[in-house]
């Protein structure tokens, strides 16, 4: 009898737990289950491969909370301080922290599963309602979600073991392997998955040709980079000095540009005239800006996890006192942007209205769309990007009933990214003229004056401006090997890490007594919250080292470890 897709599904996820992830030598190896070894259906087929995406979709939240937070623009109040969120944010991070260990571990599961259904793509055959184009997408598909997996492995945590197979060895499951080895199989992956996947596919959590050269263009700048080796992370792990910079490697800034040029040439992908156009579940496979998306639909909807980017940096909406599980570090991040550009509001929004704020005095359907603002003396900016809004009036948003949905699909990466990718390349190449034209796109776009010549300090604010909060951050400060720099210059400027706001006190005797809003038209204060995010900051500079261009091996899901050699410092 067939069995059913969620039982192989489910039963292939206990296996990786116990087998890829457990490194006792006693787990017994899986049975072989002959009728599952080939596909009968493309049904079947496309079932299987769509085993690889569940994985991804538990990651959408907690690459904010990992990347964003091991930063100097962003805190996190996810809990007590001593919970998982608050740790990263105060460089705290250890083996035991769940983000590490979720993301680690969540890759591999889904690298698990894209083995499954290459091995099953080797092995079928067309025939009866199986067909050789299904079997060729299937495995195009998994290859390319695999090169995925393995670039967010690489960046995160430097080398790193390369499974291929459902039944690898005890060795293979341990065994770090060199930058270059995962670089290449990356190559490998994504360009095989390019041959065989369309040319472009409106869903666009499906992946297409022009995803797979997006990735591509992205893996061979950060390639090109020469990222550290362990001996070179272990050479500065309590050095408080970034690493030295290096000499690009030429050849592959070329690659990137090949293939960056090719998702622009392609015709398929663009920038929308509107940068809020860009955001919220009204431009879910709308957008000409969306290459490659991770789907959700949210909660207790078939959605392995949903996307709780929209709900952890605005937790509790329109309540100002509270603080959010994820936010901006200071108010002075604001200043980063010139008024006039276009892309500031929904970067960081000060002011937001309530549609769903009931008029006073008239039935509830009514409203006066209420205005609330974010900003001292009660709270900080929002992180704007994920608040979901009124298509219409992109300056309002649905309140505490209608809620704020985590339906929304991740956006893994966009035809910006891809523009900025090609700059970088081009002026490394020596090429600071075509760079500059490529970045007077998105300047153009977000209404403000071109430039005339590219320089790296310009290109890192356009990194900066165009995909705030969007967890390129802290990859492009490894990168440009400018990490603890950054953390040490830019930290101390910020308004909120100044001594008035190192405790309630020091407040009130700065600013005069905490105000509890109770008169009408006073603004309540709120100095605990500023107390804490001054604790963050000082935490970050106190803190950051050499170890932290990496995060630490962690133990496997179920706490046991995983016996891969640690990084260094953790």
């Amino acid at each position: 009898m067939k069995k059913s897709f969620k039982f192989q599904f489910f039963t292939v996820i206990t296996i990786l737990l116990l087998a890829v992830y457990s490194c006792e030598s006693n787990v017994p190896e899986p049975s072989v289950i002959t009728e599952e070894s080939v596909w009968k259906t493309d049904q079947e087929a496309l079932a299987t491969a769509n085993a690889v995406y569940p994985p991804l979709q538990r990651l959408s939240s907690s690459y904010s909370f990992l990347l964003e937070s091991a930063t100097e623009n962003t805190i996190s109040f996810e809990g007590a301080d001593d919970q998982a969120g608050p740790l990263v944010s105060l460089f705290q991070t250890d083996v035991n922290n769940w983000y590490p260990t979720k993301i680690f571990n969540y890759l591999y599961v889904s690298i698990g599963e894209a083995n499954r259904t290459v091995a099953k793509a080797d092995s079928s055959y067309a025939g009866g309602t199986l067909t050789q184009a299904t079997i060729d997408l299937a495995s195009a598909r998994a290859k390319f979600v695999r090169g995925l997996d393995y670039l967010y492995l690489t960046q995160l945590w430097g080398e790193v073991p390369i499974i291929l197979s459902t039944q690898s060895s005890q060795s293979e499951l341990t065994t770090r392997r060199s930058i270059d080895q995962v670089y290449t199989q990356i190559v490998k992956d994504l360009t095989e998955a390019e041959q065989d996947l369309p040319r472009y596919d409106a869903i666009r959590s499906n992946p297409s040709k022009g995803a797979a050269n997006a990735i591509l263009a992205r893996t061979y700048l950060s390639w090109a980079s020469k990222p550290l080796s362990q001996n070179e992370v272990a050479a500065i792990a309590d050095s408080r000095t970034d690493p030295a910079q290096v000499s690009w490697d030429r050849d592959k800034l070329l690659k990137a540009v090949e293939h960056a040029d090719r998702v622009i040439s392609s015709g398929n992908y663009g920038l929308e005239a509107n940068f809020e156009d860009i955001f919220g579940v009204s431009a879910e496979n709308r957008s000409k800006e969306h290459i490659f998306t991770i789907h959700h639909d949210g909660d207790n909807l078939g959605d392995a996890q949903g996307n709780h980017q929209t709900h952890c940096p605005f937790t509790f909406r329109f309540d100002l006192y509270q603080d959010t599980h994820i936010g901006p570090a200071d108010v002075t991040l604001l200043n980063r942007w010139s008024d006039n550009d276009k892309r500031k509001r929904y970067s960081l929004l000060t002011q937001l209205s309530n549609q769903d704020e009931p008029l006073v005095g008239s039935p509830k359907s009514a409203t006066d769309y209420k205005s609330y603002n974010f900003e001292y003396p009660a709270t900080s900016p929002r992180f704007g990007k994920y608040i979901h809004r009124n298509p219409s009036f992109h300056t309002v948003a649905p309140g505490t009933e209608s809620g704020q949905p985590n339906n929304i699909n991740r956006i893994e990466i966009r035809y910006a990214e891809v523009l900025l990718i090609k700059a970088e390349a081009l002026l490394h190449l020596g090429k600071a003229v075509e760079a500059t034209e490529v970045i007077n796109e998105l300047r153009n776009r977000a209404g403000v004056v071109p430039i005339s010549l590219l320089t790296q300090e310009t290109l890192e604010d356009e990194w900066t401006l165009e995909l705030f909060f969007e967890q390129k951050h802290w990859l492009n400060l490894v990168r440009w090997r400018k990490l603890i720099g950054t953390v040490l210059t830019e930290t101390p400027k910020f308004e909120y890490y100044k001594p008035v706001y190192r405790s309630v006190e020091a407040q009130i005797a700065q600013f005069g007594p905490e105000k509890d809003g109770s008169q009408a038209g006073s603004v309540k204060t709120n100095y605990p919250f500023f107390a804490k995010v001054n604790k963050h900051l000082h935490s970050k500079t106190e803190n950051v080292k050499g170890k932290f261009y990496r995060f630490p091996i962690p133990k496997g899901l179920s706490g046991n470890t995983l016996g891969i050699d640690q990084n260094p410092g953790y």
